[in-house]
């Protein structure tokens, strides 16, 4: 039987407000456990939320970044669960009426194709604790630094239909909050995270399966692997007689394999109720203009540009509007250097393949903008070939000598002397009978190993065009 799979993605973003979002607590990452709590995050009797106007901004933010419905009224709500991270016994969120409705993003497959997919909604909640197993001997520990932090749990459509999908959905909403700046989305720290809903179906059958949700899954390849193992799991299940059941899982990296946490609840299970201690919140026309105006160039505005601007392909631009900072340095580099495409070359080439060898952010480049530009200009005023730049690039890594001076004391500048160069071609014809006779024969290809012989012999140093510019004079 054919299946199809179906997916939804509930994406967790950690806003980054600089306190939570009902105390004045302060919210940054890495603080000693439970130093940052207060009364309020602790739960103490006759203790009351004030919201956080900062963090609707970030919401309505994102909702005009996507083209969403902004909600003019929006309530809170009390989910109730009981478990040791949570002081209060609930989590304050927005159930039926949620800041950001309807919206959708765009996102780019491998094959350059693009899919439109939904976004349901977008919804302002608060954190729970963490609880802590792994340092303590048949115990847990609970910190209290995350409860109450705000989080915009943004809401797929049941529009995704593979694992390469669903990537691309987050990479693309990953990019928006960074581009927006209204979260640093590190999933490593926990400040994106993702739950994902699967279900297959028989092809063609328009009502969905049952589905599962996968908790708490903090990068993009472990929701690939996660969503290929889950589907591969259903369908087995089925095909052998057995039933999905509705639940929750996790994934285990180490055996690339789903597990049961729990049967899956439903909204009656948390007994929901409006949050007696917050007002709805209204806002008006004139709040979400005032945030509409203050927007950046976006993603898909930035690529349309790029493409445009500075003639790049639609890949090369795909890639340099990956993030801003990707963006910036980029344009940066074009700028100082005056050659967009040769920018675009180095930053997505050599500069991109050393980000990724040492799995580095832009930020954290040895090699900066400026630095970048003036090698460029090297080759451009013809100081160093195309090759030898290669070189002085690996020596710029370790080096943070000026470009200049990285070239002079490693006697890297190219060969222009005519003289100079002359000898060399004089020295291949010499010592390459037998090539120069079938050049002369009309084997016009020989010409590319007689240039590469005097490349060689001038350790890669004589200007490439002058060699063959000669060659071919003292052939013809």
């Amino acid at each position: 039987m054919e299946w199809e799979t179906v997916i939804g993605l509930e994406v967790h973003v950690s806003l980054s407000t600089k306190s939570k979002l009902f105390s004045g607590t302060a919210s940054e990452f890495g603080a000693e456990p439970n130093t940052q709590a207060n009364i309020f995050d602790l739960a103490l009797p006759g203790t009351l939320p004030v919201f956080n106007e900062e963090a609707l901004k970030m919401a309505v933010r994102f909702g005009l970044a996507i083209g969403a419905e902004i909600s003019k009224r929006s309530v809170f709500d009390r989910k109730n669960y009981f478990y040791p991270d949570l002081p209060k016994g609930y989590q304050v969120t927005q159930l039926d009426f949620p800041t950001v409705g309807k919206g959708a993003l765009t996102i780019t497959l491998e094959d350059g194709s693009e899919r439109v997919i939904g976004v349901t909604r977008a919804h302002i909640e608060e954190n729970a604790g963490k609880s802590v197993h792994e340092e303590f001997h048949g115990k847990s520990g609970i910190d209290l630094n995350r409860a109450g932090e705000p989080l915009l749990e943004i809401v797929s459509e049941p529009e995704i239909r593979n694992a390469q999908e669903a990537v691309a959905y987050l990479k693309k909403l990953h990019s928006i909050v960074r581009y927006l700046d209204i979260s640093d989305a590190i999933m490593a720290q926990g400040s994106m995270r993702c739950d994902v809903n699967v279900s297959i179906r028989p092809r063609g059958e328009k009502a969905l399966g049952t589905r599962t949700e996968i908790k708490n899954i903090n990068s993009f390849r472990f929701v690939e692997k996660a969503i290929i193992s889950e589907v591969h799991r259903q369908q087995e299940l089925i095909e052998d007689g057995g039933q999905v059941i509705q639940e929750t899982r996790r994934y285990n990296a180490n055996k690339d394999e789903t597990s049961s946490m729990r049967s899956k609840e439903v909204a009656n299970d948390y007994r929901y109720f409006p949050e007696p201690d917050l007002l709805p919140v209204v806002i008006d026309d004139a709040f979400i203009e005032a945030i509409r105006i203050e927007l950046p160039e976006l993603p898909d505005e930035k690529k349309v540009r790029f493409t445009t601007q500075y003639n790049l392909s639609n890949y090369d631009a795909g890639v340099l509007t990956s993030t801003r900072e990707m963006a910036d340095f980029f344009e940066s580099v074009s700028s100082q250097s005056s050659d967009a495409k040769l920018a675009a070359n180095w930053v997505t080439g050599d500069l991109q393949a050393l980000l990724n060898k040492n799995n580095w952010e832009i930020t954290a480049s040895p090699i900066q903008a400026d630095r970048l530009a003036a090698l460029i200009l090297r080759i451009k005023d013809k100081t160093i070939s195309g090759k030898i730049a290669k070189t002085v690039f690996e020596m710029m890594i370790e080096d943070s000598s000026p470009v200049n001076d990285i070239i002079e004391k490693n006697g890297l500048k190219q060969v222009t002397d005519s003289g100079e160069i002359e000898q060399l071609v004089d020295e291949v014809i010499a010592n390459n009978p037998v090539q120069v006779q079938q050049f002369k024969d009309g084997k016009e290809q020989v010409l590319g190993f007689l240039v590469g012989q005097a490349m060689q012999l001038s350790q890669g140093k004589a200007n490439p065009a002058q060699v063959k510019q000669l060659l071919r004079a003292k052939l013809a």
